[in-house]
């Protein structure tokens, strides 16, 4: 008897797994991170970068190994696919893409309970409350994450509903004043991590039987909520914000703090219900995705241990102790740790390679290896970017002078 496909209702509740995996510290990032580049530039490169991580995703869920295999997760996949030289960049890919995750969104909690609420605690110790809840969440496997992330999904709707008609009286359009084109490059690596949910596709064709077209609609559709989302919410906070002023409540200064957007627009609507959602939004937002970030990292960590990955608490303390112990000894590590995510993890691991495996299955010529190609160039683009900047051979900075001038100042 054939396998039935699986109904729509366990489609759209698995789709929200893909949504709360982008709506994390993206989401926050990105009017801070993006936002000196200008409105039009931002709209656009997520639209953009959204289309491509999307069809990416599809490229590697729609791979026959991962149907054939499936308990394997991705380094085995990509090692099978591309060889050894593929596992072992798979490997290190995914490790700086899940301790940076876990760790960003650690210190992305802890910012924000710290600086929003002005919890008399150190930040490690709101770091270390949030991370005892957060790690329980998200050490219960499959099921309780896709019945979670329904839960948390719809919690996150109501709490973004009431904060974006909040928003909406303070708009000036400050964002929309202005284009920085130099520095839209430098942040390039944020909005890839933005729109990033791969490593959740092995979990989401497990649960979806490897159904080819109930995959397919589950990542459309949770990918597609996600950018309708991040877009109004990136749209909203650039028109309120400043990029500069002198009390120090504007984007630039939150850019220069890597602090998410809650905290600086907290600051400038002076309501308590304001502040007590947008601190409710940010922390469930992060919750979501450090729950499909942390049952992803588990999964991996099995996959490629051997014997010690059948040792579940190895497996525990592996994961999630590593990024406990640097967030909370660099708590203002929330953006720097997204950008080198998606520079160098994303790019690599969901850009790249995947691109190359279009550049290997394609015929000489065809349109299947030509995109092939602009894909892996776009991310090799995207990799430069990221390392030129750590590595100190390219600084971009916000241009103050430019937006003061363009706010009249």
């Amino acid at each position: 008897m054939a396998q039935s496909s699986p109904s729509t209702g366990k489609v759209i509740t698995t789709s929200l797994i893909v949504t709360g995996n982008m709506l994390g510290a993206g989401i926050l990032a990105l009017p801070v991170d993006l936002g000196p580049a200008g409105l039009f530039p931002a709209v656009l490169g997520a639209l953009g970068v959204w289309a491509l991580m999307t069809c990416t995703g599809l490229i590697i869920a729609r791979q026959p190994f991962l149907a054939q295999n499936r308990d394997a997760d991705l380094p085995t996949f990509f090692e099978v696919v591309l060889g050894p030289v593929g596992k072992w960049v798979s490997v290190a890919a995914n490790l700086v893409i899940f301790y940076g995750l876990l760790t960003a969104y650690l210190a992305g909690v802890a910012s924000v309970l710290v600086e929003s609420l002005g919890l008399a605690v150190p930040s490690w110790v709101a770091l270390a409350g949030y991370f005892c809840i957060a790690t329980l969440f998200a050490s219960f496997g499959d099921v309780v994450l896709r019945k979670g992330a329904t839960v948390f999904m719809t919690i996150m709707w109501g709490l973004f509903a009431v904060l974006v008609v909040m928003v909406v009286p303070h708009f000036e359009g400050h964002g929309a004043r202005g284009v920085d084109l130099v520095f839209f490059t430098s942040a390039l690596p944020i909005l890839v991590v933005a729109f990033n949910f791969h490593n959740v596709i092995p979990t989401l064709c497990r649960v979806l039987d490897h159904d080819r077209q109930a995959i397919t609609r589950a990542i459309w559709f949770g990918s597609g909520l996600g950018l309708t989302m991040t877009l109004i919410w990136t749209v909203a906070a650039m028109l309120t914000l400043p990029m500069e002023s002198a009390n120090g409540v504007d984007i630039i200064s939150a850019f220069k703090l890597n602090e998410p957007a809650t905290v600086p627009l907290s600051r400038l609507i002076t309501s308590r219900l304001f502040l007590d959602v947008s601190v409710a939004f940010a922390v469930v937002a992060m919750t979501t995705a450090y729950m499909a970030t942390g049952v992803a990292m588990l999964s991996f960590l099995r996959d490629v241990g051997g014997r010690m990955g059948r040792n579940r608490l190895v497996v525990w303390l592996t994961a999630f102790v590593p990024p406990l112990l640097v967030g909370a000894l660099y708590p203002n590590i929330f953006i720097d740790a997204l950008n080198v995510v998606g520079g160098i993890g994303v790019g690599s691991l969901f850009g790249i390679l995947p691109g190359l495996l279009l550049i290997r299955q394609g015929e000489p010529g065809s349109r299947r290896r030509l995109a092939g190609w602009g894909i892996v160039c776009f991310f090799s683009v995207v990799l430069l970017v990221e390392i030129a900047q750590m590595t100190g051979l390219v600084h971009i900075t916000p241009d103050v002078e430019y937006w003061n001038a363009r706010q009249g100042r």
